[in-house]
């Protein structure tokens, strides 16, 4: 939306898709008319190449993403590949079933990504769409460790929905925190988090980016203060269809209680202006229908 990833023109938006399979093209078994299915960022890769081959299809040089290369769900109707669709835990809501498809796989990438270990210390900068999942993740599959939550100000909407969901400390991005932490995930848009995690990273310590882009430069480090010691930075780009389908088995266990904030499918530009200024916690579903 923004242009930091410039997409085709004209696009149909939205990657975190729920619906129903209204018709069957040639040759497609996996789902009957009917089926409830969820649809990702990964709208299809070329299943040739050497990362397709070894598991690593977010890599995959000819990656089509949803809502960007090809068109998404901001409709009543859309065209989806059936091995890149879903089936949807009865559990969830269709509101609740939306966010998981990019927020939370995405962030259980992420969490994956950071090899976190039962009783480590986790940072989150940040703490929207994604991050209040991976909150709700890391409760359940490390319940011995401590999570710090950096957010933009003091006792706005995010901070509240961390107290909420448990987090052991909530401060401001440049904050100190009560300690250091062995594990940190950014989830921000700017470039000063990087430079904040780095710094009360422990020794041996990793951060892992969840950005496709930031909206500004990470400003200069310091080598004996943010990266001695053997810190290590990991970045996430997109998501694999093992992501998305491991996450949704560990979203029903615990499960998984997404906020959201509804809107008609008429006030998407205003849902998008309110994500962009923190107006509301959690994440945005458009409701189409």
């Amino acid at each position: 939306i923004e242009g930091r990833r410039k997409p085709k023109l004209p696009v149909i938006l939205g990657h975190e898709i729920i619906g129903y399979v209204e018709k069957l093209g040639e040759g497609c078994k996996r789902f009957k008319v009917g089926d409830r299915v969820g649809v990702a960022w990964i709208y299809s890769t070329c299943n040739r190449c050497r990362f397709c081959m070894d598991g690593r299809e977010n890599l995959c040089q000819d990656f089509k993403a949803t809502g960007c290369d090809e068109d998404g769900g901001y409709a009543e109707y859309m065209k989806i590949r059936e091995d890149y669709a879903y089936p949807i835990p009865d559990v969830f809501s269709d509101l609740e079933a939306a966010p998981l498809m990019c927020a939370g796989a995405i962030g259980y990438r992420a969490l994956r990504i950071a090899d976190v270990k039962d009783g480590e210390r986790i940072a989150l900068y940040g703490f929207g769409a994604s991050a209040h999942i991976v909150m709700q993740v890391i409760k359940y599959l490390y319940p011995n460790s401590k999570v710090f939550v950096f957010t933009k100000r003091k006792n706005d909407e995010p901070s509240k929905l961390a107290s909420k969901l448990g987090a052991d400390w909530i401060g401001m991005t440049g904050e100190e925190p009560p300690e250091r932490f062995e594990k940190a995930i950014d989830t921000t848009p700017v470039g000063l988090p990087v430079l904040e995690a780095l710094r009360n990273l422990e020794r041996g310590g990793r951060l892992v980016i969840n950005a496709i882009r930031k909206e500004e430069a990470i400003p200069s480090m310091d080598y004996s203060v943010h990266l001695w010691n053997e810190k290590e930075v990991k970045s996430v780009a997109n998501i694999t269809r093992r992501d998305v389908e491991e996450f949704l088995k560990v979203a029903e266990e615990i499960p998984i209680k997404p906020e959201v904030r509804v809107f008609r499918l008429e006030e998407a530009n205003d849902a998008l202006l309110m994500l962009k200024r923190g107006m509301y916690r959690g994440a945005g579903v458009l409701r189409i229908g």
